[in-house]
């Protein structure tokens, strides 16, 4: 199967998301490292979003809450090639009604090579890499190549 070589940038473009009893944490991660997220264009679910902005003063572009949709608003951006980077604090120890679109989100980004923070541990370290501070090139799989072969074998 042919690869795509794709970039991301720089600037990164950050997803911050979390469940209901991880915003806190999040917003704090985001104050704690507010002077590199402030390098980078953030959105966020809406509900995040907001919380952020206000506790933190940085620029965070609200999509809809997740349960509304924000979470597969995000993976289509993946999609689009227009958000590299996912910082989602979620909560395991919670059931959550919009389960399946997080685990829809979450396999976008690992198809398409997205780097993921799934607590505030792994978002340490990726914010803390020398890979923030320049280009990032990564192979992503070639999809219309891919479609039209299997278009030809059904």
């Amino acid at each position: 199967m042919d690869y795509l070589s794709m970039t991301i940038g720089k600037q990164k473009n950050i997803a911050l998301i979390a469940h209901d009893q991880k915003k806190h944490e999040l917003m704090d991660w985001c104050l704690e490292h507010k002077e590199a997220l402030s390098k980078h264009f953030l959105c966020g679910t809406g509900t995040t979003a907001r919380m952020i902005t206000e506790y933190t003063g940085l620029s965070v572009k609200g999509y809809n809450s997740g349960p509304l949709g924000g979470d597969q608003q995000i993976g289509a951006k993946i999609v689009e090639g227009k958000i590299d980077f996912v910082i989602f604090f979620s909560d395991p120890l919670t059931a959550q009604p919009h389960d399946p679109d997080v685990k829809a989100l979450l396999r976008i980004a690992q198809v398409y090579d997205i780097p993921i923070a799934n607590n505030k541990a792994s978002a340490d370290f990726m914010i803390a890499s020398p890979l923030m501070e320049e280009e990032y090139e990564h192979d992503v799989i070639n999809f219309r190549q891919n479609i039209s072969e299997r278009a030809q074998t059904l």
